[in-house]
């Protein structure tokens, strides 16, 4: 009986205390849907970054294009026709709008379409953008990176810009277009539409759009997923490629200052979408899909970069049992066979050495049994050469031998002929002497010839 009297009482006294709670109102709005606007906050105090890769030939207005949409003047030295391989030149600057800063680079292609020898001009376009990516897997595979404060330098378009020469695409075109696509969100624009008709440029147009679908040449299909841009998106995808005009000066039309190229017969408005796609080209490419073309950068074009460098590298997701791949194993298993290939190629350069040493000790065996043989020869020969000396030389001496002794027995006689000349006057004086004296005799002698 007391315990059921102290049950009730325990009752009555908790439905007391819930009618004495007080009820709190909060203070403001709790709940997740503030999440777009953090992230917004935090994206703008970050800045974003924007990279466009201009490839054309010399002249053909990349930098009063890049200078007329961003309304910004870029300084980049005038380039002449007659550069030897292509180059690449990027300029980087900071640009404000509102509240949101963006940095802007902007590469250049100096020197693209002007050599006679075009095999390897797009060579240094593809290991530009190569390694930019490079540098981006770099410091993602650092143990200390800072993603945040990386200055991305990858290409996030690029603005191909097609000369308005001829009715179709010229085999640089396509070839360049055709290795770009795979590495970049590519554009093509129809440079300085101004000097074509406009149903010439309809016919153009058509006929670009037809060779790229036919040679396979993937270009950047503006996003029609999002409903809110998929209308504004789909008809800009059939008006490519852009046919674009650039100016920077301004021009009076009416009452209002206008950029403008100024002829004499009129002028073409920069802004006027009746004469280029000027306008259409800087609302797709900053205003709507700026987002869009970055996303695409990271998601596809670098993250299949960055899948083949890493196969190369020996990593993969899952191994032949289908279970995880363990990082320290990956690395393990690529020390190990980093370290049998090492071995190998030692080997194969000590047998090679070996190899080579061999070859050289045999090529001077030979090469001195050719000396040695030649030595022998001009041992033979200087001894023959002695041998004729000595012949000689005996030879020399027994001629100068008879050569003396015919001197002195020639001298001999001389001399005793000499001594015979010598004595004969004084023979013949004194035999007149006796002449002159027995005149009786010689008489005697001259009657007895008589007789």
């Amino acid at each position: 009986m007391k315990a059921a009297h102290s049950h009730t009482q325990l009752l009555r006294t908790m439905a007391a205390s819930e009618n004495e709670k007080r009820s709190v109102e909060l203070s403001g709005h709790v709940g997740f849907d503030s999440l777009p606007d953090q992230l917004v906050s935090k994206s703008v105090a970050q800045g974003f970054c924007f990279n466009i890769l201009c490839v054309g030939e010399t002249g053909i207005g990349k930098s009063t294009l890049m200078n007329t949409l961003f309304n910004t003047t870029f300084e980049n030295e005038e380039v002449s026709h007659y550069e030897e391989e292509v180059t690449l030149r990027s300029q980087t600057c900071d640009l404000q709008e509102s509240n949101v800063k963006l940095r802007l680079t902007i590469v250049h292609t100096v020197g693209f379409g002007d050599q006679i020898n075009r095999e390897e001009s797009c060579k240094p376009i593809l290991d530009y953008i190569d390694a930019q990516f490079e540098k981006y897997l770099e410091e993602e595979l650092k143990i200390r990176r800072s993603l945040c404060t990386y200055h991305d330098t990858r290409i996030h378009t690029c603005l191909y810009f097609i000369a308005p020469t001829g009715h179709s695409l010229k085999s640089l075109d396509l070839i360049t277009m055709k290795k770009l696509d795979s590495k970049v969100n590519l554009i093509p624009v129809i440079a300085k539409s101004d000097t074509v008709t406009r149903s010439e440029l309809d016919k153009l147009k058509r006929r670009i759009m037809s060779e790229l679908v036919s040679n396979g040449v993937q270009i950047y299909n503006f996003p029609t997923e999002d409903e809110a841009v998929s209308e504004i998106n789909c008809s800009m995808n059939n008006l490519l490629p852009f046919a674009v005009v650039g100016s920077t000066d301004d021009v009076k039309v009416g009452n209002k200052m206008v950029k403008a190229r100024l002829f004499p017969w009129g002028s073409v408005q920069v802004e006027n979408e009746n004469h280029c796609d000027f306008v259409k080209l800087r609302e797709m490419l900053l205003r709507v899909n700026m987002e869009d073309l970055y996303e695409q950068t990271h998601t596809h074009h670098y993250e299949l970069y960055r899948r083949c460098k890493l196969e190369e590298m020996g990593f993969k997701d899952t191994g032949p049992d289908n279970h995880s791949f363990s990082l320290q194993e990956t690395y393990k298993a690529k020390k190990k066979e980093f370290f049998i290939e090492r071995q190998q190629k030692e080997e194969s350069m000590r047998q090679m050495f070996v190899n080579k040493v061999k070859e050289a000790e045999v090529e001077l065996k030979e090469k001195e049994k050719e000396l040695h043989d030649r030595f022998e020869q001009l041992k033979t020969k200087h001894q023959e050469e002695k041998k004729n000396l000595e012949e000689k030389r005996r030879e020399l001496e027994e001629e100068m031998n008879a050569f003396n002794r015919r001197k002195v027995a020639a001298e001999t006689l001389m001399g005793q002929a000499l001594q015979g000349c010598s004595q004969q006057p004084f023979k013949k004086d004194k035999d007149k002497k006796n002449f002159f004296s027995l005149p009786s005799a010689c008489s005697l002698t001259s009657g007895r010839n008589l007789n």
